[in-house]
């Protein structure tokens, strides 16, 4: 169970009572230890209508529910008007039996929960359209936690989120933060991708996810991520959808418009939580000592911003900018035609000047520079 010594409201806790009782699944996804089981405990002590949980973990559950029928789910239910299935990836033929409640048992609200995209995502999709209502829940948000405990506290907290990240269990463990990271990369995380017969070398694996941490906030490609894992570009690229359908990284394309020397294929990859990436290369150590300062503080502004654009439904094209040349811009916000242009500057004092030929090629744009002193308005 995901549960917090301090509940901490999620933003996406009134976006899913809306939901309810509508004809349809509620499906939440997202990593392992997020928070999703407390989320929907709580949104469910909310209720007036009796619920019943279920927990796919279980064997008899999974068995239960497995190549079932309305009339057998209906004995189960017993009357309950909300059924709530915990980490229904678990449960082999689960899309059909979300079915079964979308168009047999309409009178009762199902809720599924799961922490890998690739498992519960493919069982429900083909089954399930046009019958359920989609969320992803992260690691604890800048925004959730201002409303938790105000702005102040939240920004004299920076460098620890810079070092240990959001992760529900970590922001409520002051004081036990290596240990449980390094618990949670792993024993938890990877879990479901070490169940995939796709992963075949969990070597590779680990090789993989340190070359990412390394080189985190520069442009990568595949063939230099083989060449660094001494594997071929065909499998980096299967690794990395994989580690994106867990919740572990996300990429960042390339923009590309109207100059002719921008690089149109490139990509760079973040982690989603920093305490996450610094786990992987046992990197805990105070901001004062460290040389990815820079890296981590792009990083965490955005994967933040990526939440913040999320919760809010906020639907802009993220990229970045870069021409052959080297010029460069962080990070770019699309909506319509107008761009959006961050500079992510640890240093408040740095002085910052955006490339002519951006500002040229694009003259509908806003552009800003991100540091400690102002990040706020950029993730609220």
């Amino acid at each position: 169970m995901e549960k917090s010594e301090v509940m901490i409201t999620r933003e996406l806790e009134k976006q899913i009572e809306q939901y309810f009782f509508k004809s349809k699944a509620i499906i939440l996804f997202g990593p392992r230890q997020s928070g999703k089981t407390t989320l929907v405990e709580s949104v469910l002590a909310r209720q007036k209508e009796s619920f019943l949980t279920l927990n796919g973990d279980e064997a008899d559950i999974r068995e239960w529910l497995n190549n079932t029928t309305s009339t057998r789910l209906r004995s189960i239910i017993a009357g309950h008007k909300i059924v709530f299935i915990d980490e229904a990836q678990r449960i082999p033929g689960i899309g059909l039996t979300l079915k079964l409640f979308t168009d047999q048992i309409k009178e009762v609200q199902v809720i599924a929960t799961g922490s890998s995209a690739f498992e519960l995502a493919d069982k429900t999709n083909e089954p399930l359209t046009g019958r359920k209502y989609e969320f992803q829940l992260f690691p604890l948000s800048f925004g959730e936690m201002v409303n938790h405990h105000g702005l102040i506290e939240e920004k004299r907290l920076l460098e620890h989120r810079l070092i240990f990240g959001s992760y529900p269990e970590i922001v409520n463990s002051k004081g036990n933060e290596q240990k449980l990271l390094k618990s949670l990369t792993q024993s938890y995380l990877f879990k479901d991708l070490l169940m995939l017969e796709q992963i075949k070398k969990p070597s590779l694996l680990d090789k993989l996810l340190k070359a990412l941490a390394l080189q985190l906030g520069n442009e990568v490609s595949n063939n230099e991520l083989a060449q660094m894992t001494n594997a071929d570009a065909g499998t980096i690229d299967k690794y990395l959808d994989l580690l994106e359908k867990v919740f572990v990284v996300f990429r960042l394309p390339a923009y590309s418009g109207n100059v002719r020397n921008e690089i149109r294929k490139g990509k760079k990859i973040y982690f989603f939580d920093n305490g996450v990436r610094n786990a992987i290369i046992g990197n805990f150590n105070f901001l004062n000592s460290r040389t990815d300062i820079g890296a981590l503080w792009e990083n965490y502004l955005i994967s933040e911003r990526r939440k913040y654009l999320y919760y809010n439904e906020i639907d802009r094209p993220t990229t970045f900018w870069r021409t052959t040349q080297q010029q460069e811009i962080d990070y770019i916000e699309a909506d319509g035609q107008r761009l959006y242009a961050y500079e992510m500057k640890w240093n408040s004092k740095a002085k910052v000047k955006f490339p002519g030929t951006f500002l040229n090629a694009y003259p509908d744009h806003v552009t800003q520079v991100v540091t400690p002193e102002n990040y706020e308005y950029f993730l609220t």
